[in-house]
């Protein structure tokens, strides 16, 4: 799947390179809602999307790219669950390569929207509050002190959504679109957690090591834009 989405991601942005025009060119504040996190907004105005190029009258190809400051976001593939957001907050930019399909006519257009994406953060933290409290729910401890270390590397998923634009002229138009996010990236937590219970007699040190634990790039981002078209 990862080969897959990589593969994809990287022929489309070669395919979009190619050309020497683009149909339509749109900034956007998109506003992140992550699941069991908190909501993110964008750094405007670094939410710019739609660069692309018609394949047919309905179908084209688009790229683009969202610089986002996550507040926080969770993480799978651990031995216990949080609802709570166990990473942030943190700087993050997202590509998507999207295939469109486009109807409507020159007052407006109704887009459906599938492809992949890839990300990466800069300045990642753990919300050691959080953690803390799911470990003394997993330990069954009164207290936990966590000190972990993760990777921090590049991240991939898939997203699909839609979109409609309004326009206002043949080079103008304001858009309102939601796309849904699944992916996500390795983090490999490893490191110690440290504690009690309410019949230790002194401090518990537990090594603890999740090579599986990946940030759950899971949500729905809601985004209100403005087209310039070359149509």
């Amino acid at each position: 799947m990862r080969k897959a989405i990589s593969t994809f991601i990287l022929v489309a942005v070669i395919g979009i390179a190619k050309p020497a025009f683009a149909q339509e060119m749109g900034v956007s504040f998109s506003f992140f809602f992550p699941k069991n996190g908190y909501f993110s907004a964008p750094i405007s105005p670094f939410s710019l999307r739609g660069i692309g190029f018609n394949i047919t009258n309905n179908l084209a190809l688009e790229t683009g790219g969202s610089l986002y400051r996550m507040s926080g976001m969770n993480v799978t593939n651990l031995p216990f669950e949080s609802k709570e957001p166990l990473v942030g907050p943190f700087f993050n930019l997202m590509v998507p390569v999207e295939l469109i399909l486009q109807f409507g006519n020159n007052d407006f257009e109704f887009r459906i929207k599938g492809g992949g994406f890839v990300f990466y953060n800069f300045g990642t933290k753990l919300n050691n509050g959080n953690l803390d409290r799911a470990f003394v729910d997993y330990f069954n401890w009164v207290v936990a002190n966590s000190n972990l270390q993760f990777d921090n590397k590049i991240g991939y998923g898939y997203e699909f959504g839609v979109e409609y634009v309004q326009y206002f002229s043949r080079k103008f138009g304001v858009s309102l679109g939601a796309n849904y996010f699944i992916g996500g990236s390795n983090l490999n937590f490893r490191g110690n957690v440290s504690g009690a219970t309410n019949d230790s007699n002194g401090v518990i040190v537990t090594a603890v090591s999740y090579p599986d634990a990946k940030l759950d790039y899971t949500g729905l981002e809601i985004s209100i834009g403005i087209i310039f078209s070359s149509r």
